[in-house]
């Protein structure tokens, strides 16, 4: 049977990644909030006709391929961030023999739900 997905999670190993998917959900909330200040200051500089340049742009450079790092961690593992203001993460799994995605949201203190690949959130089950 050909699979979407190379890597599948059981509920054990998800579990496991918990504690570093909440730091790297709170990273990533972190780095957004950066990321709105330094679009702030530069719009009010642009829209004073001031030249963009120096530590400014640098920052909101960094602050850029620091989000896009973050984002590498969750695909290398193919986790699927869903909504990740929400915290809301799809982990491929088996379940059954057929391909699913184990769901979590980073409010919720273990993974209790999955749901088919194309059903998203509205189709949560309980495991």
């Amino acid at each position: 049977m050909a699979y979407r997905f190379e890597k599948h999670y059981t509920r054990e190993e998800a579990r496991g990644l918990l504690p570093q998917l909440r730091l790297w959900l709170g990273r990533l909330a972190q780095l957004q909030v950066d990321l709105q200040k330094f679009e702030e200051r530069m719009g009010g500089l642009t829209s004073s006709g001031a030249d963009l340049g120096g530590e400014l742009v640098n920052a909101w450079t960094r602050t850029l391929a620091d989000l896009e790092d973050v984002f590498l961690e969750f695909q290398r593992r193919e986790i699927q961030v869903k909504d990740f203001e929400r915290g809301l993460l799809d982990f491929p799994a088996i379940i059954g023999g057929k391909e699913v995605f184990l769901c979590w949201e980073k409010d919720e203190e273990d993974i209790e739900f999955w749901h088919d690949l194309d059903a998203g959130l509205a189709g949560r089950e309980r495991l």
